[in-house]
């Protein structure tokens, strides 16, 4: 049985398990929505937005299969992600 969560693949070895989990919600959705606001995914993550925001950084700037792009800000950071 393997230690990574279900719908993260190996490719994300240093990233943290909060980290895997929103790696995990973008990519099931990525076909279907290109823009993320960190308090909606906090909410389906049972995180906060300042918790999606900080892991993020971390997912936009290691080796994975989504391209994240900070987008704006209106009462929520917007992320842009795309395949």
């Amino acid at each position: 049985m393997s230690a990574t969560p279900a719908g993260v693949s190996a490719d994300a070895p240093t990233l943290s398990e909060k980290q895997q989990r929103i790696l995990a919600y973008l990519r099931e959705r990525v076909d279907d929505q290109t823009y993320f606001k960190s308090r909606l995914i906090g909410d389906e993550l049972d995180l906060s937005a300042k918790e999606v925001g900080t892991n993020m950084s971390a997912i936009q700037a290691s080796d994975v299969t989504v391209d994240v792009e900070k987008w704006g800000y209106s009462s929520s950071t917007t992320w842009k992600v795309t395949a």
